[in-house]
């Protein structure tokens, strides 16, 4: 096991709190830079982050930090922090330490868990690869989604979405999705969704009270919109209960697939956000097995691979379809981690690669 210093954990919560400035949350910024100065007071959690056997970044600890203190802010204790997170005062520093000394076994069980965002404004890159793919003949979907959260991602198609300009989805919902929109608009195409299931080691459901906190607690506090869009969402799951199942991704995507395809209908793989809490042999074992599935694909039982990555660099996050039987992979789009813009490319003028 690998034991990180002071100064890795000092760098992870810098470094995240300067991407979540960039990205337009200055307030969770300073909470971060105030975690990172005050991260004394909680020894359990410090001591917890400090025995970490995997990549501070990739497990997202930071975030689950961020998740742990919005939950009692929100739950209103401690006051003061409470009030930090109101804006009735600007002592951050003062607020996160009297938090982390008052609530530290409380952060250590947050951290013991990894966050679940499940963004749903990433369901506009997944419904625009659906649209893209490339089928001879138009068909409904059968969706398998990988690190399914809550499944709300599943409801995709209940969702109304503006992409670019272009309208698609459901008109009537209270989800609206409206990733600002760079490049050329995509081609918008009706979707039909046949069935959605998904898997998660750890699923939320959306009727539990609980889970439903957990979920909005991991959203940015300055960021209204995204929590006003999940309870959309979460409403609409409390009147279409998503499908999801509670195991290891690899071995029910193994039993998905071992399943007979109906004739006319595309299976989809896909995920969002998902691959970066997976070791290499695993996301190895995955694309081997999907590959290998693509093999018997046919014009008339296809199978589509989609995800919403980040690149191994973790510089861009990347939209890449894979299509069977011709097995060839495009980069759709490049976007923001939760979805907020979109980057459609000209695909066509895209490197392309053909799985083995």
């Amino acid at each position: 096991m690998t034991v990180l210093t002071t100064a890795d954990a000092r760098h992870e919560f810098l470094r995240q709190a300067q991407r979540c400035r960039e990205m337009g949350s200055p307030f969770l910024a300073s909470v971060l830079e105030a975690v990172d100065r005050q991260l004394l007071h909680a020894p359990i959690s410090a001591n917890m982050i400090m025995d970490w056997s995997g990549d501070l970044a990739a497990a997202a600890v930071a975030l689950r930090f961020n998740g742990a203190l919005h939950a009692l802010a929100r739950r209103g204790e401690p006051q003061y922090l409470a009030a930090l997170y109101r804006r009735e005062h600007d002592d951050f520093d003062g607020a996160v330490a009297a938090a982390l000394a008052q609530e530290d076994r409380f952060i250590a069980n947050w951290l013991r868990e990894p966050t679940q965002t499940n963004e749903i404004a990433r369901a506009a890159a997944i419904l625009s690869g659906l649209m893209a793919a490339p089928l001879n003949r138009p068909m409904p979907f059968e969706l398998l989604e990988l690190g399914s959260s809550c499944g709300l991602n599943l409801n995709l198609a209940r969702y109304a979405y503006d992409l670019g300009g272009l309208t698609a989805g459901d008109p009537a919902s209270p989800v609206r999705i409206a990733p600002r929109w760079r490049g050329a608009a995509p081609t918008v195409t009706p979707v039909t969704i046949a069935s959605a299931r998904g898997v998660d080691l750890h699923p939320l459901n959306a009727a539990d009270a609980n889970d439903r906190e957990r979920l909005l607690s991991f959203t940015w506090s300055d960021q209204p919109e995204r929590s006003k869009r999940l309870e959309g969402a979460l409403q609409v799951a409390l009147a279409h209960p998503p499908r999801i199942e509670r195991g290891d991704a690899l071995d029910w995507l193994t039993e998905q697939l071992a399943q007979p395809q109906e004739f006319g209908q595309c299976r989809a793989i896909v995920h969002s956000m998902f691959l970066q809490y997976l070791p290499d042999w695993d996301q190895q074992a995955i694309s081997i097995m999907i590959a290998a599935a693509g093999a018997m694909a046919t014009s008339e039982r296809p199978l589509i691979w989609i995800g919403y990555e980040w690149t191994k660099d973790r510089t861009e996050v990347e939209l890449r379809l894979t299509s069977w039987p011709s097995g060839e992979t495009v980069v759709l789009a490049k976007g923001h981690p939760y979805g907020d813009w979109l980057e459609w490319l000209d695909a066509s003028a895209m490197p392309v690669e053909v799985a083995a």
